[in-house]
């Protein structure tokens, strides 16, 4: 009597292993869909020096963020197409632009250049090179996070695009590579890999400012500015994301419970020894902000024209510009300065 059980176990642990062997054997990032972590075996790896994110293995993919909370942001791969030979034209010439049309205002020996927000919108990434230096200028418009990147990873020029993926509401970028395999899919906010092989480094960050167009030229009148001649037709006119920045919205999947600010207020984030903190921008008045965070002393100067740059203990520190919901989210121990 008792030899139908025994067979009908021995069957249900062969359905469940079978579940698990094609669960596991899936490809981590379907398009369009997330995978859930526990569909996949995670090994802990030490992390690198640059990054303060446990790098986890599963079923053969490194990645330091749960595959399942990588969502589709729509377009698919390259979708939204990177800018990957900019032009440039005069302020002058730059008549689409008003004064108030803000953008990212970057200078490099000398050499100055302004990327309007009315073409970055539509393009998310511009592959540039600056006085040689080759440079990954990026915006994220559903994170209002406007960061310029150096362009090499392992030491090697790197091309960037539009993964078509987020992750808590962020653009996700890949660095173009022969294989497939050997792409990393690299958060803008975070500025490192977090899924595939280069997961946990990270892109030095270039400073850079968001600034209106009439006070950048006024500040430098020998600007660049990027010209609409992307090679892609878009109405560079108009803003798809339109009412989003004011509004109280929040989509694709970014969690946060801290209400200290409002999620589309801008701050600036800094980090020091793995500790975090943001700076209200409304708080940092036109000159010379002091503040003492993690043993450091910290300087902020924000210039007439909303220029704004750290130092702790006198270095020359990056920060990280953007709405305040998209920084919580990633970094939810956070300390605020407001």
């Amino acid at each position: 009597m008792k030899t139908p059980y025994i067979i009908i176990i021995l069957l249900l642990l062969v359905l469940v292993g079978l579940f698990w062997y094609l669960q596991s054997s899936a490809f981590p990032l379907p398009s369009g869909e997330p995978v859930p972590e526990e569909a996949g075996t995670s090994t802990a790896f030490p992390l690198s020096d640059s990054s303060d994110r446990q790098v986890l293995v599963t079923d053969g993919t490194r990645h330091s963020i749960p595959l399942d909370e990588i969502l589709s942001g729509g377009p698919g791969k390259d979708g939204i197409p990177s800018i990957d030979d900019p032009k440039f034209i005069s302020p002058d010439e730059a008549d689409f632009l008003a004064a108030d049309d803000v953008g990212l205002g970057l200078t490099i020996e000398g050499e100055s250049r302004f990327y309007p927000y009315k073409i970055l919108v539509w393009h998310e990434i511009v592959n540039d090179t600056v006085v040689g230096q080759p440079v990954l200028v990026t915006y994220c418009p559903l994170c209002a996070t406007g960061i310029v990147f150096e362009r090499q990873v392992d030491g090697e020029v790197e091309e960037f695009g539009v993964s078509g993926r987020l992750w808590q509401s962020n653009l996700l970028m890949y660095n173009r590579a022969d294989r497939e395999a050997d792409e990393s899919l690299w958060s803008q906010v975070l500025g490192e890999a977090v899924v595939g092989p280069n997961t946990g480094e990270r892109l030095p960050v270039v400073r850079s400012d968001i600034v209106q167009f009439g006070d950048w030229k006024d500040r430098h009148p020998g600007t660049e500015v990027l010209s609409r001649d992307t090679g892609t037709s878009r109405n560079y006119g108009s803003d798809p994301y339109s009412g989003y920045y004011t509004s109280d919205a929040v989509s694709f999947g970014a969690e946060f419970s801290d209400d200290r600010l409002h999620p589309k207020d801008l701050v600036h984030g800094i980090e020091i020894d793995g500790h975090f903190k943001a700076y209200h921008d409304d708080a940092l008045e036109a000159g010379t902000t002091t503040d003492e965070f993690a043993g450091t002393d910290i300087t902020v100067v924000k210039s007439d024209i909303s220029e704004v740059s750290f130092r702790a203990d006198g270095e020359a520190i990056s920060s990280i510009p953007g709405f305040w919901f998209s920084w919580v989210a990633v970094h939810p121990d956070t300390e605020l300065y407001r």
